[in-house]
């Protein structure tokens, strides 16, 4: 077997990325956009010591599994990259990928429940977040598979369909004003990206413009347009990243014109959301995965919860009217703001929040008399910072709810706290439909 052979075999699994997994005397290979049990040809185009990579050529035997993928752009840009799948696939595909994520990091023996899914799982993100490049003219939309080249859209089927006429509507006022655009390349030109947030209970949007420079010409003038165009504009801020970087947002924001910030609903919670505010994409799947953390909470009215990487504390405030008492502590000083005026805003007066390294703000908490008796985690990709298990160890709550958006890094925590906890059950959450990601809710109770 060589670079370029053409191959034939049955997919038997899929990775983490979703691609399908051929074995070819015991030598795996990676096929994008195939289907598990689908006897196929592929064209060998990669070839390293452990696995190799693949290209379709033909499918020989089709799997009941496979489904056309409805948006025209799906072959090109790198978002959705599971579509070929039906949703109950997708489903199975994602509960099993965390089941032998369980039994292959932990060799313990946890419960991974049935994955809660959605209705219907189209036009969910109420956030966009999108590159512009100048290519023999303005150019918006999502990059490439493994690259910054922007695959031009017109429409994406997975945020709201609001966001597509409001996106399309931005393009037009950039070259009808001749905005400068970013070239990540040089470094050089002004505007770098367009995000648009939306509250889903709440009809109100955001536009942000992000620039590299504090100026934006004709800012307001495309601002009074596009919320003479959009009724449900009500804010358009400029956020100011001068950097050479990946990273999205700047430090600073202002705003252009209408309010700082928009509203949205959580049952019956409302929340103030900045554009550097975090929110969950998915407000259906949100008000899921908060309620099966409720759940695996067990609060009586009697508790009191820590919330830890609270965020504008969204979960912790889901918590307050089941708990004696809440709180919330996160790293980013202005998270914290917004959650205070969050907490205020739904008169929720028996929680606190403070800024700080949750590990050293747990501390000073239990020193003055402070006693969790539930743990609230969710935590970046990256998990659990290990000083923070640690010191969870330490304080020995009675139980631990640990959401978790990277099962990975779940898994690796798991390994440390099951030392003093058992792991009773796993839930998985699809958050994102169509793509391979997947978010997990897990129930630990402090060991007899």
């Amino acid at each position: 077997m060589k670079k370029n052979d053409i191959l034939t075999g049955t997919v038997i699994d899929y990775t983490h990325e979703g691609n399908g997994v051929v074995k070819i005397d015991g030598y795996p290979v990676f096929i994008p956009h195939t289907v598990k049990d689908e006897r196929i040809t592929f064209k060998l185009i990669k070839q390293n010591k452990g696995f190799g990579i693949g290209k379709l050529v033909s499918i020989e035997e089709e799997s009941a599994d496979r489904t056309t993928p409805p948006c025209i752009y799906y072959h090109q840009c790198g978002g959705c990259n599971i579509q070929h799948l039906t949703y109950e696939a997708q489903l199975t595909m994602k509960r099993n990928q965390v089941k032998n994520l369980v039994h292959k990091m932990t060799k313990l023996d946890i419960p991974v429940r049935p994955i809660i899914g959605m209705d219907h799982p189209w036009r969910y993100r109420n956030k966009s977040q999108l590159p512009v490049q100048y290519n023999n003219g303005i150019v918006t939309g999502f990059y490439k598979p493994r690259s910054h080249d922007i695959v031009p859209i017109e429409e994406c089927l997975i945020q709201k369909e609001s966001h597509d006429h409001i996106m399309n509507a931005i393009r037009n006022l950039l070259q009808k004003y001749e905005v400068s655009i970013y070239d990540e390349r040089r470094h050089k030109g002004n505007l770098r990206h367009i995000v648009l947030r939306s509250g889903t209970k709440v009809d109100e949007t955001m536009i942000v413009f992000v620039t590299k420079s504090q100026k934006l010409p004709n800012a307001e003038q495309m601002a009074e347009e596009l919320m003479t165009q959009f009724p449900h504009i009500t804010s358009v801020r400029q956020n100011i990243n001068p950097d050479k970087t990946n990273v999205i947002l700047g430090r600073k924001s202002l705003t252009i014109l209408g309010n700082d910030y928009i509203h949205d609903q959580l049952d019956d919670l409302t929340f103030e959301i900045s554009d550097m505010s975090f929110y969950q994409v998915n407000h259906e799947q949100t008000e899921k995965l908060y309620r099966q953390a409720l759940k695996y909470a067990e609060l009586t009215g009697t508790e009191n919860v820590i919330d830890a990487y609270c965020g504008i504390g969204t979960i912790g405030l889901f918590m307050a009217s089941h708990a004696d008492r809440v709180y919330g502590v996160e790293i980013v000083e202005k998270a914290i703001m917004d959650a205070k005026r969050n907490a205020g805003n739904n008169q929720l007066s028996n929680t606190h929040f403070e800024a700080g390294k949750a590990e050293e703000i747990i501390i000073r908490w239990q020193q003055a008399g402070i006693k969790p008796h539930v743990v609230m985690v969710d935590p970046p990709r990256k998990g659990c910072d290990p000083v923070f298990i640690e010191t969870l160890l330490e304080l020995e709550p009675a139980r631990i709810v640990y959401v978790s958006c990277n099962p990975s890094t779940l898994m690796r925590d798991i390994q440390l706290l099951q030392a003093k906890y058992d792991i009773e059950a796993l839930t998985p959450v699809d958050m994102f439909p169509q793509t391979t990601h997947v978010e997990v809710v897990c129930k630990m109770t402090l060991k007899g």
